[in-house]
């Protein structure tokens, strides 16, 4: 055990040593957090370890009485029918001034690197980015988006320096309202 936290200590260290060949991320310049609060269908993203077989994947935002912002985020696991998976970290908006970069804590005391990059003006489509663009998710207000949205959005993660590649759609199918 304290051989495999040594080398996780390690390996975390080294890949915060990297040079960084990209340029500082740009977010929106404004977030009105209780706009963009509520639920958002995850449509495609480059997945994070636990929801790389995620289907249905819906995160959801509300702000609490101390700031912080309560997160739920289900889907199923490998398919429609697939077992439902629940994570609920907390985020916190660490840049007041935009409200466009938080840190999502997931275990304490880490907070993960969090930044809206992407959103429309009536708030039916974001991308949420990281620095290292090693994740990133694309979300809307509805389980679909059209071609000319999708389109806007890959030309947007490119911008950025993401990889379209290494993005993976979501699939979404809701017959009914959803849970």
């Amino acid at each position: 055990m304290m051989k495999r936290l040594l080398c996780l200590l390690t390996a975390g260290l080294l890949a915060g040593c990297q040079s960084a060949s990209l340029p500082p991320l740009t977010t929106v310049p404004q977030v009105d957090l209780d706009r963009f609060m509520g639920d958002w269908y995850v449509i495609a993203h480059i997945p994070t370890w636990p929801e790389r077989n995620a289907w249905n994947a819906i995160e959801s935002y509300a702000r609490n009485p101390d700031g912080s912002i309560a997160t739920t985020f289900t889907f199923h696991e490998g398919g429609f029918e697939g077992e439902a998976k629940k994570m609920t970290p907390t985020g916190y908006v660490t840049d007041t001034q935009s409200n466009a970069i938080w840190g999502m804590q997931f275990l304490w005391p880490f907070k993960a690197d969090y930044r809206i990059s992407y959103l429309t003006p009536d708030y039916r489509i974001t991308v949420i980015s990281r620095e290292k663009r090693d994740y990133v998710w694309v979300m809307a207000r509805t389980p679909e988006i059209s071609a000319a949205e999708r389109q806007a959005v890959d030309a947007h993660l490119q911008a950025l320096g993401y990889k379209l590649a290494e993005v993976r759609d979501v699939p979404q199918r809701w017959e009914e309202a959803k849970p």
